[in-house]
């Protein structure tokens, strides 16, 4: 078996989602590491997913989880597998329920010294874990490029000097705006982004939901605005910025530029909201992807950053 471009490594949770209406939907594969997985599957790769599962995990899930991703990454537990409620505001606000005793570990294992993770490198990589884990995942693969996601309760926490110690070694950081405001105590997306450059970051990319995303390069004098694509209809929230982070990892390895790479966040980000959970993605996913990567692309906007 050829071994996996990509890895994504973060959690893998059963969602139980309820919507500002009313409307519920049951035992959704969710979480944040197969999301970020699902988004690099959507730009075409099949990734490994590495986490913690536990025994019960639903046989249908287990299916799902072996069809679309590569997952001798993951690492079984006598735990309940976790369960949690994400509960939607109307002004898209989420809050996470979880609904069974053990979390942490799910949140924080396998950690990056396992002996037994079978990968001994990788083209990229998205981390969802809080900053004490990044250096130990830098370690592991010194020559992929990593994509850091740091986790929202610790974002919100707003300990500035403990974010800068996970960021000093990643190559991509990729917080969301709501996030970001807590940590910085700013408000301006253009200033925070600034902020991050100035104080270490080689890449930022922001992701603002509904109003897109921000990216910058730190050898570059600006930034650019990637727009959210216009979807049928969002069904979905749960993930998508998750799967951004998928996909942007893949374009920035294919392209080497920072808003293609965006654009490749954003295509990815579109199919998470037109489908429940992560969804089997559409059989002409080749096609679909290239002509949102192509909508996206054209509507960048340069933004000055001196």
């Amino acid at each position: 078996m050829t071994a996996p471009d990509f890895l994504a490594i973060g959690s893998v949770i059963i969602d139980d989602i309820v919507y500002p209406d009313g409307r519920t939907s049951m035992g959704v594969l969710g979480g944040g590491g197969t999301h970020a997985a699902y988004g690099m599957v959507a730009a075409g790769e099949k990734p490994a997913l590495v986490g913690l599962v536990g025994e019960d995990l639903p046989a249908n899930v287990r299916a799902r989880l072996n069809a679309d991703f590569d997952t001798s990454g993951l690492v079984w537990t006598s735990h309940k597998q976790v369960r949690g409620w994400q509960i939607f505001e109307w002004d898209g606000r989420r809050n996470e329920i979880f609904r069974v005793d053990v979390i942490e570990p799910f949140m924080h294992q396998p950690h990056a010294d396992r002996p037994t993770l079978p990968f001994t490198s990788a083209a990229g990589i998205t981390l969802l874990r809080q900053p004490e884990y990044v250096a130990g995942w830098r370690r592991r693969f010194p020559a992929a490029t990593l994509l850091w996601e740091p986790t929202r309760a610790f974002m919100l926490g707003g300990d500035y000097a403990r974010f800068l110690s996970g960021l000093r070694h990643a190559n991509i950081v990729s917080p969301n705006l709501h996030e970001a405001q807590a940590m910085t105590g700013m408000d301006d997306e253009v200033a925070i982004v600034r902020r991050l450059l100035a104080d270490g970051a080689a890449v930022v990319a922001l992701r603002m939901g509904e109003l897109g995303s921000l990216v910058a390069h730190r050898d570059d004098n600006c930034a650019w605005h990637i727009p959210a694509l216009p979807v049928t209809e969002v069904i979905d929230q749960t993930g998508a910025g998750n799967s951004y982070c998928g996909g942007f990892v893949v374009g920035w390895r294919r392209k080497n530029d920072i808003a293609a790479a965006g654009c490749y966040g954003a295509a990815a980000a579109s199919f998470t909201l037109e489908h429940i959970g992560c969804a089997r993605l559409p059989t002409d996913i080749d096609a679909q992807f290239a002509q949102r990567l192509h909508e996206a692309l054209a509507g960048t906007v340069r933004i000055d950053l001196c």
